[in-house]
């Protein structure tokens, strides 16, 4: 799959990293890249991505042959989403090329059903659920759990789409028109974490400090890193579940578990992501090394970066709809020690347009300078 690799002007070869998608998570690996003396090249799907900096392809990334096309020349193909479909992964596998993660261990990131059957198998603490195929399934999974459940489609849902609470047998009748659901106990949860840790191919991984996380619509408004309160037994229980899953899957890269801390005292796996997440975006301005520079050693295969945090605390807002320079401006000139991140994204209700991170020595300062940083936004 390599071609002739590029070469810098002292004539050293280069790594040559290739990321599927334009999103922000591909725009925030460019810095990394940078530093490192990567060569990053961009599959996005619009001109105008965020990552359009580094974008040396515009295309489908549905379609074989473009995407066959665009990783000509590259050491290692990784991904901005978890979108691409198997067949596109496993041509770009039997054609030559490193994908990383690969289609074997991806499988479990797009299929929610494929995903608790693995982790089942795995021995990992998830919620109860069951593979819902009719009303009448779903019938029998509420009476076995209190009248109510979170139903959720395998495929697709992301930022609370593909996700309702129902109490009724027919609550899901539309979506399993489609195909089967997958129902979940509704967990009384007293708040919600994540657990990063990146793995090399060669096996070795490493964590980064557990964050809690706070949604707001299903979406997450704000992290908090690392998590207050927290327990040794907790954040050891965070550990191994990341640890098992990255190891039991095969991850390559950046892996976030997104967990439950159950009023009941279990900690529970609610989603996967295999890629840079956004619970993760502290790491940038927090971390020795961020998730973003720790993605592309890991896909490369190169020794992983201290994860350590360079201050007690990191607060992480992220602002919706547009960051526009005026604002951006006033925002920095009122609070000067947080740090902002737009994502170069023309304005839009309800995404994702950057965040603002504040590091230091007191939880509460921190969020109340992030907090105060982004009131400067007009979120939607």
């Amino acid at each position: 799959m390599v071609a002739s690799r590029p070469q810098s002007s002292e004539g050293a070869s280069m790594a040559v990293v290739g990321v599927i998608g334009g999103g922000q998570l591909a725009r925030m690996m460019i810095p990394a890249a940078v530093a490192l003396g990567i060569e990053l090249r961009v599959l996005a799907e619009a001109p105008d991505s965020s990552a359009r900096l580094a974008a040396t392809a515009v295309g489908d990334y549905r379609d074989v042959g473009t995407v066959l096309a665009f990783a000509e020349g590259c050491d290692v193909i990784t991904f901005d989403h978890e979108h691409v479909p198997q067949e596109v992964l496993r041509a770009l596998v039997a054609a030559g090329a490193a994908v990383r993660p690969g289609p074997d261990a991806l499988l479990y990131a797009q299929d929610k059903l494929m995903m608790r059957e693995r982790l089942a198998g795995l021995g990992v603490p998830q919620p109860d659920w069951a593979r819902v195929e009719s009303a009448d399934d779903l019938a029998g999974f509420l009476a076995d759990h209190g009248g109510r459940a979170v139903v959720k489609t395998p495929r697709g849902g992301y930022d609370g789409k593909g996700v309702r609470v129902v109490d009724d047998a027919h609550g899901a009748d539309d979506w399993l028109a489609d195909g089967p659901v997958l129902a979940e106990e509704l967990v009384r949860f007293e708040r919600e974490l994540a657990q990063l840790i990146a793995r090399r191919p060669s096996g070795d991984a490493r964590p980064w400090p557990l964050v809690e996380t706070v949604q707001r619509g299903g979406v997450c408004a704000e992290v908090l890193a690392p998590a207050p309160q927290t327990t040794d037994a907790v954040e050891r229980a965070a550990a191994e579940i990341a640890t098992t899953v990255a190891h039991g899957l095969g991850v390559t890269g950046v892996l976030a578990v997104e967990l439950f801390q159950a009023t009941d005292g279990r900690v529970l796996v609610n989603e996967l992501a295999m890629r840079p997440h956004n619970s993760g975006h502290v790491t940038i301005d927090g971390s020795v090394t961020s998730q973003f520079e720790q993605h592309l050693r890991a896909v490369l295969d190169w020794p992983l970066g201290d994860t350590t945090a360079i201050a007690p605390w990191g607060v992480m807002i992220n602002v919706f709809g547009s960051l526009p320079d005026a604002q951006i401006a006033a925002a920095l000139g009122h609070q000067p020690s947080a740090k902002v991140h737009a994502y170069g994204k023309g304005p839009r209700a309800g995404r994702k347009a950057g965040h603002v991170t504040v590091i230091g020595d007191d939880l509460d300062d921190a969020a109340y300078r992030a907090r105060a940083a982004a009131a400067h936004f007009d979120s939607d």
